[in-house]
């Protein structure tokens, strides 16, 4: 990694803290320079404004998140019932767990899906990947027949944005929002299966 790689981590990992604990309305560029021990002016040759800073931290955030989930696809001794649970009430507990200890993020969530639709956008398209792996890896086994691996998965996927959008969060506790999610995955893979 080269020397301004490094320093464009550095920079998001110190504004994505300061986001964390002042919220992004209340961060300026020049306080997160300040954190870095560097001039405004200096900040502003990595990244050209503090939405671009929000970007590249909700990617990185993002990307670490998928790369969890694909690593739960990836697992041998589950079937791919077991994973298509498992992914969702990952995304249940990791979701409830952001917003009980990090809730001003929910401003960079704001942020990003308003202005950066691309990254949200990415973000589904790579559930949804992973999402028909499963699918298909429950085709190669026998476990489902799924005609369409990719429409299908869009489907779940759409199915199951109760459980990744903080504003359903006040409605429910985990515990109800994780029986709901067993439910709803118990109902699709009833569907998945071959007939």
């Amino acid at each position: 990694m080269s020397k301004s790689e490094q320093k464009r981590q550095e920079i998001i990992e110190t504004a994505e803290q300061r986001f964390r604990d002042y919220g992004y309305n209340k961060t300026t560029m020049a306080e997160i320079a300040d954190d870095l021990k560097m001039s405004a002016a200096n900040l502003y040759r990595f990244f050209k404004s503090k939405q671009d800073i929000a970007a590249a931290c909700a990617e990185r955030c993002m990307g670490e998140r998928v790369d969890c989930l694909s690593r739960l696809v990836d697992e041998k001794h589950m079937t791919a019932g077991e994973k298509l649970l498992e992914l969702v009430l990952e995304d249940v507990r990791y979701t409830h767990e952001r917003a009980k200890n990090e809730p001003k993020v929910n401003e960079l969530i704001d942020i990003v899906t308003r202005e950066r639709k691309e990254i949200v956008l990415s973000k589904v398209e790579s559930q949804c990947a992973l999402i028909a792996e499963i699918l298909k890896q429950g085709n190669e086994s026998g476990e489902f027949d799924v005609d369409d691996v990719m429409i299908s998965a869009r489907t779940i996927y759409s199915s199951l944005t109760l459980f990744e959008v903080p504003i359903f969060l006040p409605l429910f506790t985990q515990q109800q929002f994780e029986e709901m999610a067993k439910n709803l995955v118990a109902l699709l893979i009833k569907g998945l299966r071959k007939r």
